[in-house]
């Protein structure tokens, strides 16, 4: 297992970066030391997750299938939930929204969809919708520091935007070891503190980004999260997305597409790596 981990996260940062020389990076490598399991449902492809005061937010994706809900965690099931569908004034040509990023900013919920280029904005103790932000390109995944969101975007590059009213700031490029990622895997993000966590698309990583840099500082490997039986029953396309902070206990709640688990870690040291031989 531990040769295992060693070797894995170098062909990864060697996909990241596009140079060989990824064996030389200082980055420090995590895992999920896993406290407790609850049930998640099935049919959620998640694409957003947000634990606020106790409650836990999810945003789920697919054209025809997206929604908005409150999850009881202990069950996996909505509490209640809206289906995110199209704007009011679509035509039959309009196509349906696709749900991605959630994020949570005063009484209010933001939820990014996919290539619609529209933020949709709910009232948090209704769940009625109040207001759309617009924006160009894609929305992947949205997360926020109490100043500014933080939206990625199906690039290399992070955005950063005004919290009152979308507004594009600046972007930024990430990075390791001064490269800019060659592989376009940012997604759903999460911010803590002076980090934001980032879920590396289409894999069981998930990167730790200093967001004033831009600068990748560490790399969590949450490959052993599912069995190999569990990951078998997956349907294509379940990948690891997913990440909620909760800062009265200093956790996260991590989970995949339609996984059949949600799991509240501590990020650790991974284990050190044996000699050869």
């Amino acid at each position: 297992m531990k040769r295992r981990l060693a070797v894995v996260t170098l062909l990864l940062l060697s996909l990241i970066i596009g140079v060989a020389s990824a064996q030389q990076t200082a980055i420090e490598v995590l895992v999920p030391e896993v406290l407790n399991v609850y049930p998640h449902d099935t049919d959620a492809f998640t694409q957003g997750l947000l634990w606020h005061e106790g409650t836990l937010y999810e945003s789920t994706g697919q054209r025809g299938e997206s929604t908005l809900r409150e999850v009881d965690i202990e069950t996996g099931e909505p509490v209640r939930a809206v289906d995110v569908t199209a704007p009011a004034d679509a035509t039959a040509d309009t196509p349906l929204y696709f749900a991605e990023g959630l994020e949570q900013v005063g009484d209010q919920l933001i939820q990014l969809t996919w290539t619609s280029g529209d933020a949709l904005v709910y009232d948090m103790a209704s769940f009625e919708q109040v207001d759309t932000y617009e924006y160009e390109g894609e929305g992947w995944g949205l997360c926020y520091d109490d100043r500014y969101l933080f939206m990625s975007d199906g690039s290399s590059y992070i955005s950063v935007r005004d919290a009152d009213t979308f507004d594009l700031i600046v972007r930024f490029a990430v990075t390791l070891e001064g490269q800019v990622l060659q592989a376009s895997l940012l997604n759903e993000l999460e911010c803590v503190g002076d980090d934001i966590y980032a879920n590396l698309w289409q894999t069981d990583y998930i990167a730790r980004i200093d967001k004033y840099s831009g600068q990748i500082t560490g790399l969590i490997d949450a490959s052993t999260l599912l069995t190999e039986e569990e990951r078998a029953e997956l349907a294509s396309g379940s990948v690891l997305n997913g990440i909620a902070y909760n800062p009265e206990s200093d956790t996260f709640y991590i989970t995949g597409k339609r996984w059949p688990k949600l799991f509240e870690v501590q990020f650790v040291p991974a284990p050190e790596t044996e000699p050869a031989g």
